[in-house]
C-alpha cells in the first residue's frame, strides 16, 4: 500500500522553529513533486511549497525566506524546515506528493498540526 506518512508537527512558540518530514512508503518506482499545504480552521488548503524531482522549488509569498522545503530521494521524503514561526502559520499542515506505483498517481498524507502561539 502506498502513502505518505508525516511527522514532526506540535506547538511552538512565535518566532521559534519546527521541522516537518514526509515519508513515502510502499511499491513506488518513482517520484515527481512533492510538496507542502497547509489549512487553518474556516480557511480553504493553500499550498506552502514544492519540489520538482530536479529540485526546482516554488513557495508561497507568505512564507518566502522563512520556509525552506527540501528532499532526500533516496530516503523518499521531503521535509519542511520552518523558521521565524507567526501565530498565522497555525494550521493542519499536508503533504503531497506524485507517486509512481503501477502508475503515477496523486497522494495526500494525513496531516500534522502546527501551532505557534503568540
Amino acid at each position: 500500500q502506498v502513502q505518505l506518512v508525516e511527522s514532526g508537527g506540535g506547538l511552538v512558540q512565535a518566532g521559534g522553529s519546527l521541522r516537518l518530514s514526509c515519508a513515502a512508503s510502499g511499491s513506488i518506482f518513482g517520484i515527481n513533486a512533492m510538496g507542502w499545504y497547509r489549512q487553518a480552521p474556516g480557511k480553504q488548503r493553500e499550498l506552502v511549497a514544492v519540489i520538482t524531482s530536479g529540485g526546482r522549488t516554488t513557495y508561497a509569498d507568505s512564507v518566502k525566506g522563512r520556509f525552506t522545503i527540501s528532499r532526500d530521494n533516496a530516503k523518499n521524503t521531503v521535509y519542511l524546515q520552518m523558521n521565524s514561526l507567526k501565530p498565522e502559520d497555525t494550521a493542519v499542515y499536508y503533504c503531497n506528493a506524485d507517486l509512481g506505483s503501477y502508475s503515477y498517481s496523486n497522494y495526500w498524507g494525513q496531516g500534522t498540526q502546527v501551532t505557534v502561539s503568540s
